[in-house]
């Protein structure tokens, strides 16, 4: 069942999603060559309680950490470890769940660490305005499947691979509501966007070919290929004529300045 937010309930949702911005911005000032990805999730939950919110990824289904850290071929759901050290050359995923007055804050966002090649430069841009054509979509009497047909037309111009095992979502009081957002899809189907939705859109863009392996760790997913995976993600209420977005890339940015994609 899809629930359709009131304005009031929409506002709390974007406090929630500002955090998240606000949280990943601060991860972003600790990413560099030599700290593991643990360290930035001690960051991140220190950050999220001491802003009067908690973790929502902590314990959801059993995750044990407060971000999902992919770095390079891994697509989504990384665990932070105090063993994956970040280099040179990588490219890392920062996935942040806030759960702060009822409601849930939900964004991602895929940074450089150091210099990094032209071509997985191209991958992290491509994602990145990607996720911006498809929210162009997501106005009230449009559908779902608006959204992923232009997210993938726009991806697969330019060489990239659309993950089809792993979509966008609602979200509200609960992290994932219906309706699922997939990535790709075909205009015109699928879910009718009403005013007062709520849902996460979320490119995950690969690098070789679309297919993905599930790791033994039961969360973490890669790129048969090993190649790079970018993703990127915003949280949105659907509205007439244009879309609110109610996370932000902004308190990044200020912190990126010139390193920003």
């Amino acid at each position: 069942m899809i629930y359709l937010k009131t304005d009031e309930e929409i506002e709390l949702m974007r406090e929630a999603n500002q955090l998240v911005g606000k949280t990943l911005a601060e991860v972003a000032k600790h990413i560099k060559p030599g700290i593991s990805t643990l360290e930035l999730d001690r960051v991140a939950e220190e950050f999220i309680r001491d802003h009067g919110a908690v973790p929502a990824f902590l314990g959801y289904g059993g995750f044990p950490n407060s971000l999902c850290t992919s770095v390079n071929e891994h697509v989504v759901h990384g665990i932070p470890s105090a063993k994956h050290i970040l280099k040179d050359g990588d490219i890392v995923s920062v996935d942040c769940g806030t759960k702060l007055n009822g409601f849930t804050g939900d964004s991602a966002y895929t940074f450089a660490v150091g210099e990094i090649s032209s071509e997985v430069e191209a991958l992290l841009r491509t994602t990145k305005e990607s996720l911006y054509v498809g929210i162009e979509q997501a106005a009230a009497g449009h559908r779902v499947g608006d959204i992923g047909a232009a997210i993938q037309a726009y991806c697969e111009k330019r060489g990239f691979h659309v993950v089809r095992e792993l979509v966008g979502h609602g979200i509200g009081h609960d992290m994932h509501e219906s309706p699922e957002v997939p990535n790709y899809g075909h205009k015109g189907t699928g879910a009718l966007l009403r005013s007062g939705m709520c849902i996460c859109i979320e490119p995950m863009i690969n690098l070789g070919s679309k297919n993905v392996v599930f790791e033994k760790d039961g969360w973490t997913v890669r790129t048969k290929t090993r190649k790079p995976s970018a993703h990127f993600e915003h949280c949105i209420a659907i509205r007439e004529g244009k879309a609110e977005i109610l996370s932000s890339f902004e308190y990044i940015k200020d912190v990126l300045g010139d390193r920003e994609f």
